[in-house]
């Protein structure tokens, strides 16, 4: 199609009347999900542009949400940026987004006020930014939204009910993870953690130790990797040169990708998983299921995360009291062959392990 896309040709294309693209384009209600996926797709297939400035004097709405986002390069967070995205486009909001440096709070500052001059009606931070509180640097009145544990304080700043938090169970999933471990007859667990400063960090660490204390057992050292295979590898490698001949027999790492490191730094010092030492994850990417060992590991649900998320901003940007401001997605943890009773002993979940394998 040659050129300007007009709502007709949109209308047309969907099989509908223009005064539904008209419903879709502007948020309005009495559009079903489906029909507005559909007008939505060929918006987007047509490369149809609306006029933002004429929409935003009649409805005084941009109809469009700013996402600050970092480490993409990492499932979590990707897989997270994609959710949120969808849920907006499915809620009839386009979205605008910023890519931040996890390390410089500056970025914070310059990605808010960027968002801010196109005009959004809301903003969601979906991964955090060095350590500043985004609520100080949206203003007041505009609704945001953190993808961050609800059990953290809220901002104490003029933000009031405008801030939603929607976040991961990560303590819950991390003490899981350790008592399913202690219970297949581990003494102990040692815990590599993702890089200090990140609130995910302090959560699964927390979730750990909360299940070593409940068992009596002493925790150990824990050490750091930065999400990635290499720094995984890293960690369990020193962690094995210092432990020698007395290995430890389990191990809980703060993300898969860690995770797939820590394995390959066991087989190279001739150990074998779960037969030596078992190993569980976090976030249950797609390849964790298909390594050499399959990969124990807690399975995050993003998608519900942002759903959640998205209709509790969007309540806040109609005015609407909406749900709760705070939500707390569960995970799941997904049993495979990484993990089972430590050498010499046989319990009833390490023999339900091994029937999974």
């Amino acid at each position: 199609m040659t050129g300007r896309v007009s709502m007709a040709d949109v209308a047309r294309s969907a099989g509908v009347s223009q005064k539904t693209v008209s419903r879709v384009v502007n948020g309005e209600p009495h559009v079903s999900p489906a029909l507005r996926e559909r007008v939505l797709r060929e918006i987007e297939r047509l490369g149809f542009q609306p006029d933002e400035t004429a929409r935003a004097l009649v409805t005084r709405r941009s109809r469009r949400i700013g996402i600050v986002t970092t480490r993409i390069s990492y499932f979590g967070p990707a897989s997270l940026l994609r959710d949120l995205e969808h849920a907006a486009r499915a809620a009839g909001y386009f979205v605008s987004i910023v890519h931040a440096d996890a390390d410089d709070e500056a970025e914070a500052e310059h990605s808010v006020r960027h968002l801010l001059r196109q005009g959004v009606d809301g903003i969601a931070v979906s991964s955090p930014v060095g350590l500043v509180d985004p609520a100080t640097l949206v203003p007041a009145g505009l609704p945001l939204l953190l993808m961050r544990y609800p059990e953290d304080p809220f901002p104490s700043t003029p933000a009031g009910d405008r801030v939603v938090v929607v976040g991961n169970d990560d303590v819950g999933g991390a003490r899981q993870a350790t008592a399913y471990l202690l219970g297949l007859g581990h003494r102990t667990v040692h815990h590599i953690a993702g890089p200090p400063g990140w609130p995910v960090t302090a959560q699964r660490i927390r979730g750990w130790r909360d299940a070593l204390r409940a068992a009596g057992v002493a925790e150990t050292p824990v050490r750091h990797g930065d999400w990635s295979a290499a720094s995984g590898f890293r960690a369990a490698r020193e962690l094995l040169d210092e432990t020698g001949e007395r290995p430890p027999t389990a191990l809980f790492v703060a993300n898969d990708q860690m995770a797939i490191g820590v394995l390959h730094a066991i087989e190279r010092a001739g150990r074998r998983v779960p037969d030596d030492i078992s190993v569980i994850g976090f976030d249950d990417i797609p390849e964790a299921a298909y390594l050499s060992v399959p990969l124990s590991t807690l399975r995050q649900d993003f998608a519900e995360m942002a759903r959640q998320g998205m209709r509790r901003l969007i309540s806040a940007i109609d005015g609407s009291p909406g749900p709760t401001p705070g939500a707390r997605i569960p995970t799941e943890l997904v049993v495979r062959a990484s993990t089972a009773a430590p050498p010499g002993r046989t319990t009833q979940a390490s023999r339900a392990s091994e029937e999974r394998r």
